[in-house]
């Protein structure tokens, strides 16, 4: 990956992550948190990767249902009357030890100056429980006037001492995700007082703890903060689990209480918190971040004291959560003041914490887009994303709420962009190398190429290479009996058949000069192998053409063979020309050296000749043999010479061929005793050997005419 392509993975990410983390996407949070409390509720539901159990709050809800209302005495009065009802529960609870009793629901007007007494047990009841502070009445807070209970009952548990706000707050889109601490209340004298809500009120008075509000806006109880809170909100952490709120009938419970079963009252309410409140089909319903679990809330419902219609009909499921996507507010308050004593409200990542998540989670989903395919890249990224909800969920057990679907959209958004940088400008670059190398590499090697990206620097660089030179045998005298179109047609079947073996070999075809071909291994791609390939190449062009006579329809009696030379060494290899055309090339004295020897195939009668450096370099699995010694025009450094006598693992392709003896006869030679090998190389030439004869022919001239001076063993060669 280049220096470029990784900076702009990195400001793609972050770009993502900053569009994400915003407070544009707040909305976007919660709609996870939303998920998650779903996510949870299913798992606890099938038994999937279940949250560990959370300690029970000894916490339940007295609700006034539609069994209330449907159960005498309630179903004879409106239910601003039923305060002697009320007040007749509120003193078994009182008697049964209950802790803090919260009433979430209002009683602004009395009747009690048309039916004077109407109230007095009512006022009483509350009178019991607040001298113990055992009492909390709801209130609603307006800008204008607050609907607050009546005077009678505020003087009846100390006026505000024991009143409290239950106001909820919904975000934006209308959801209930968190929950007031304080409120901010102005007097009669204008003063403006900080009171706790209902929920940390209740909380406060179980704990009997002193509260306050940290710098930031979180709770404190005796100076330790509770987790969640912030700004001045609790993050609601809903318990999904079936059962996890005991509920009780308030038309089973006054019956209980008529049938005077305080054991019953006892065992379920003694040291606990109870809530009154509305738990009704169509009244203070509202939508909360539980809003897609509800059919998991209160699965197990409560035990029932009570045989007769009100325990039939009592608050479960059927009645609360079944199909519905709204919960009673008086649940909202319950999940509060059990996060504040559990101290699991939940907690969000801050801004920086956020984008940190983002950032990273964008940033690997760049890297897929640039270093896969789009479907292989998808496809990491689409694991990814489910990996993603896995820690998102094992994170909410532990309260903490991840952007679970900021992080999923950050990925995909953050790929999209990098691929479409990538189509635009990185892989512009390798569509670029394609098209012009296109006519001269393979695709497979073309694909190499690009996948290495290691292209051959602008203007030339040195490279080790191998060079191979081909050029047809008496190319003139076969273009002489052809016509012009024939000669084409025969040069173009021709060429594409070597080129093609040169490629499938990992060659490159730097240029045809007529019916010569040049062509580099080791550039523009880098490859070690670069010399066996280019031996390998050179033998399998050889035997092609050998295999494909026929195809060429020359005159009878003339074949078509060509002679091919090889050199391996250091040599300039880039674009290379002019300003305004230049071609991708190789020269130097390496490319000058293949060249001669793929002429001086001519006085050995040989068809491949390779260099002292190209055997040395790849010739280890070739059957190799060494020709001679020469020293070539325009060099005075002599070349040991080798030829390929087969493949890596075919047999010698030449009949007639004995290595072990032409490099006796060779050992003669070298030492001057001409006449010996001149007789060797002429019995081997007789097995069919062509190299041997020449060599017989050149040993027998000089046994007939000794060089002068000392023969160093090297044979120079006057044409090129």
């Amino acid at each position: 990956m280049k220096i470029r392509d990784l900076a702009t993975a990195v400001l793609v990410a972050a770009l993502s992550a900053l569009l994400l983390a915003g407070p544009w996407s707040d909305r976007l949070d919660g709609i996870s948190v939303d998920t998650l409390h779903w996510l949870r509720a299913l798992r606890q539901q099938a038994g999937i990767m279940p949250p560990p159990p959370r300690p029970a709050v000894p916490l339940t809800v007295i609700a006034i249902d539609e069994a209330t209302y449907d159960t005498q005495p309630f179903n004879e009065t409106p239910r601003m009357m039923w305060t002697p009802e009320i007040a007749y529960v509120l003193n078994a609870l009182g008697e049964s030890d209950v802790a803090v009793v919260g009433i979430d629901m209002i009683f602004p007007i009395s009747i009690e100056k048309y039916l004077p007494g109407f109230d007095r047990d009512f006022l009483l009841a509350l009178r019991a429980l607040a001298k113990d502070h055992r009492i909390v009445l709801a209130k609603v807070q307006h800008s204008t006037a607050p609907i607050a209970p009546h005077a009678g009952q505020s003087y009846a548990v100390g006026h505000g001492l024991n009143i409290r706000v239950v106001n909820l707050k919904e975000d934006p889109d209308g959801i209930i995700r968190r929950m007031p601490l304080t409120f901010s209340l102005t007097g009669p004298d204008g003063a403006v007082r900080r009171e706790p809500s209902f929920a940390v009120e209740i909380a406060k008075r179980f704990s009997n703890s002193k509260h306050s509000l940290s710098p930031t806006g979180a709770l404190k109880f005796e100076g330790r903060e509770i987790p969640g809170t912030k700004d001045n909100a609790l993050n609601l952490n809903f318990d999904t689990g079936p059962g996890a709120l005991e509920v009780h009938s308030l038309a089973d419970i006054y019956a209980c209480a008529k049938a005077e079963r305080g054991d019953f009252l006892r065992r379920h309410f003694a040291g606990k918190l109870v809530l009154f409140g509305l738990a009704l089909d169509v009244e203070d319903r509202k939508l909360t971040s539980a809003r897609l679990a509800t059919k998991n809330l209160l699965r197990a419902g409560a035990p029932r004291c009570s045989a007769g219609p009100a325990a039939a009909r009592a608050v479960g499921v059927a009645d609360l959560a079944s199909d519905r996507d709204s919960l009673p507010g008086v649940f909202l308050h319950a999940a509060a003041i059990a996060n504040i004593l559990r101290q699991d409200g939940l907690r969000l990542p801050g801004r920086g914490g956020k984008a940190g998540i983002l950032f990273a989670l964008a940033f690997v989903a760049t890297l897929y887009g640039l270093l896969l395919g789009p479907l292989t890249g998808g496809a990491l990224l689409g694991l990814q994303t489910m990996g993603w909800i896995g820690a998102a969920n094992l994170a909410f057990d532990s309260q903490w709420s991840l952007p679970l679907v900021d992080g999923g959209a950050v990925a995909w958004l953050a790929f999209a962009l990098i691929l479409a940088y990538r189509f635009a400008v990185a892989d512009r670059e390798k569509h670029f190398l394609r098209r012009s190398f296109a006519y001269y590499l393979s695709p497979v090697v073309i694909d190499r190429l690009i996948e290495a990206e290691e292209p051959p620097a602008l203007g030339g660089e040195t490279r080790d290479v191998s060079i191979l030179f081909s050029d047809i045998a008496d190319f003139t005298a076969i273009s002489e009996s052809l016509e012009p179109e024939a000669l084409v047609a025969m040069l173009n079947d021709y060429l594409s058949e070597m080129t093609d073996i040169v490629e499938e070999h990992g060659g490159f075809v730097d240029k045809y000069i007529g019916d010569a071909i040049v062509a580099i291994f080791g550039a523009p791609l880098h490859d070690p192998d670069h010399a066996a390939n280019a031996i390998a190449a050179a033998v399998a062009c050889h035997h092609r053409l050998l295999q494909i006579q026929d195809h060429f329809d020359l005159p009878q009696g003339r074949p078509l063979l060509a002679r091919i030379g090889l050199n391996s060494g250091q040599a300039l290899v880039g674009n290379i020309g002019s300003r305004r055309r230049f071609n991708y090339t190789v020269i130097g004295d390496a490319v000058n050296l293949a060249a001669r020897l793929e002429g001086a195939n001519k006085a050995y009668g040989s068809s491949i000749m390779l260099s002292g450096d190209t055997a040395a370099a790849g010739g280890k699995d070739f059957p190799l043999r060494e020709i001679d010694r020469i020293r070539v025009v325009g060099r005075q450094e002599p070349v040991a010479i080798y030829e390929p006598l087969g493949g890596r693992d075919g047999p010698l392709s030449q009949p007639g061929i004995d290595r072990e003896r032409y490099a006796r006869a060779t050992d003669d030679y070298r030492a001057g005793r001409f006449q010996a090998a001149a007789d060797s190389f002429t019995e081997l030439a007789q097995a069919g050997d062509k190299v041997a004869a020449s060599m017989a022919a050149r040993a027998a001239a000089l046994a007939a005419d000794p060089p002068p001076g000392e023969w160093d063993g090297v044979t120079k060669l006057d044409a090129k």
